[in-house]
């Protein structure tokens, strides 16, 4: 069993996810997610900003954030976003355990900005994800850069 798989499937129950869904979700992770790629975060999430019908599963790794959206009439999966965490900017996230919820925004390679709301089942996991969150995005080994935030812009460091 590959890195991925030994991660993926823990933290797909962590988040109470049903066999069924992770299995439907699985093919389109794995052609987005290579093998040696630890998963850090499973979750399911809405997006706050456009109430298009559909549920939403979010894959955080070490490298990648994928999100896949399944519609609610057809049951249709489609690939949402794809981006190495490298390539995203302006990554903010805000834990509000009165919700209990975590919003995630992100701006993609293409410029448009992406939020999502991930729902916690009790206010003491919106903590833990944002540690999850913290792990990812917070804790790069020093001299990684990340994307520059503007055209012309210099990359930090």
């Amino acid at each position: 069993m590959d890195v991925f798989s030994r991660t993926f499937l823990p933290a797909a129950a962590e988040a109470g996810l049903a066999v069924q869904t992770v299995s439907r979700h699985m093919p389109i992770f794995r052609r987005c997610v290579g093998s040696g790629d630890a998963t850090i975060l499973v979750a399911r999430c809405s997006r706050p900003d456009r109430p298009v019908p559909g549920e939403y599963l979010l894959l955080l790794t070490h490298r990648r954030l994928v999100v896949t959206q399944q519609t609610r009439v057809l049951h249709r999966l489609r690939l949402h976003l794809n981006s190495e965490l490298r390539e995203l900017s302006h990554v903010t996230w805000n834990p509000d355990p009165r919700l209990p919820a975590v919003e995630l925004a992100a701006t993609a390679i293409d410029g448009i900005r992406e939020r999502f709301v991930i729902r916690a089942h009790h206010p003491k996991q919106v903590w833990h994800l944002d540690a999850l969150l913290g792990q990812a995005f917070r804790l790069r080994p020093p001299g990684t850069p990340t994307r520059p935030a503007g055209p012309g812009a210099e990359p930090t460091r």
